[in-house]
């Protein structure tokens, strides 16, 4: 198989990923508490509409829907059986876009946590989560997924069952975990534990970075905790479209497109090579990211401070490793 995302990071300083899966399958309908894979089967079209979107807006690089299509998280919609099925249609969809974008594109297979706790907190062993994730893997393999791509996970030994389970499928693979919790994962990794962790795998990832979590500002300072590593392995980014706010009975995101341009190109100046959205990125805020990594020259590392002015403050006074960052504060943009 050839490896599209290496032979592109080989040849180019940064790579665009696309947006949001979930918050723009809602604004096409989806409810909460849906299984948003089923549409992979159910709704084609608008699966179709989601991946265009974000290459239409300059994405290099999209995500299947396949982020919970795992046998743990499918069994609690009775789907635990249609793993391979789930996963081969999300494959193929994205597929069939990347071979006729006219550009070259990577189609990444998303696997998401299992929603499980690992041993020994927990009931799911490490032998049956590579299980998990090798069955999702082929799946994602078979529909023509260019890499999978891990993501939003807390725990090192889930995250190293789904590398091992990416060996056993024969798939190049990247991971990213969610700093979430003053500046570590629900399960305490830090930012450098990360970067020294995956260097050590024997299997590691392409490459590797931070997802989701609370905002633009807290990623970024996450970003520069690999960078301060010394890792030379391409670092990901792929922040929220700022805070979610509950408005009218809806979660919104108050970030606008400018913060995300700003994001974006703060990110790239932070060392990360691979930049994109989560949760809140709409194709709106995607166009507005790709522009400014085009047009806007690259710069020194930012400081905390720079970023906080820029994106707004931290939700933390620590990284998770001590060092001070400025005083939490709102993000001074929000969402039009």
């Amino acid at each position: 198989m050839t490896d599209t995302l290496s032979r592109m990071l080989a040849s180019r300083d940064w790579l665009m990923a696309d947006g949001a899966t979930g918050t723009n399958l809602f604004n096409m309908g989806l409810s909460s508490g849906d299984a948003p894979e089923l549409w992979n089967v159910e709704k084609p079209d608008n699966i179709r509409a989601l991946y265009r979107g974000a290459v239409e807006s300059g994405s290099d690089i999209f995500l299947t829907n396949s982020f919970g299509c795992n046998a743990a998280r499918l069994k609690l919609h009775d789907a635990q059986n249609r793993v391979r099925e789930l996963n081969r249609v999300a494959a193929e969809l994205g597929r069939d876009l990347a071979d006729t974008a006219g550009r070259e594109i990577v189609v990444a297979g998303s696997m998401g946590p299992t929603g499980e706790i690992m041993e020994p907190m927990g009931p799911l062993s490490y032998s049956s989560a590579v299980e998990i994730f090798h069955e999702q893997a082929e799946g994602l393999k078979e529909g023509g997924a260019d890499v999978l791509w891990v993501e939003t996970i807390s725990a090192p030994d889930e995250f190293k069952a789904a590398g091992e389970a990416a060996k056993l499928a024969g798939m190049p693979w990247c991971g990213t975990m969610s700093f979430d919790t003053a500046g570590r994962t629900m399960m305490g990794v830090t930012a450098t534990d990360l970067a020294e962790m995956v260097d050590k795998l024997p299997y590691p990832p392409l490459a590797f970075g931070a997802n989701c979590g609370v905002g633009a500002s807290d990623l970024l300072r996450t970003v520069q905790g690999f960078a301060a590593a010394g890792t030379e392995r391409p670092i990901i980014a792929k922040g929220n479209a700022g805070i979610p706010r509950y408005e009218d009975g809806h979660i919104h995101y108050d970030g606008t497109p400018e913060l995300m341009a700003d994001y974006a190109v703060l990110a790239r100046d932070c060392g990360a090579r691979i930049i994109g959205g989560c949760c809140g990125t709409t194709p709106e805020h995607l166009k507005a990211m790709r522009e400014a990594l085009e047009t806007r020259p690259a710069g020194p590392r930012p400081s905390l401070d720079e970023i906080a002015g820029k994106l707004g403050g931290f939700s933390s006074a620590s990284d998770g490793t001590g060092e001070a960052a400025p005083a939490p504060a709102r993000n001074r943009r929000r969402r039009r």
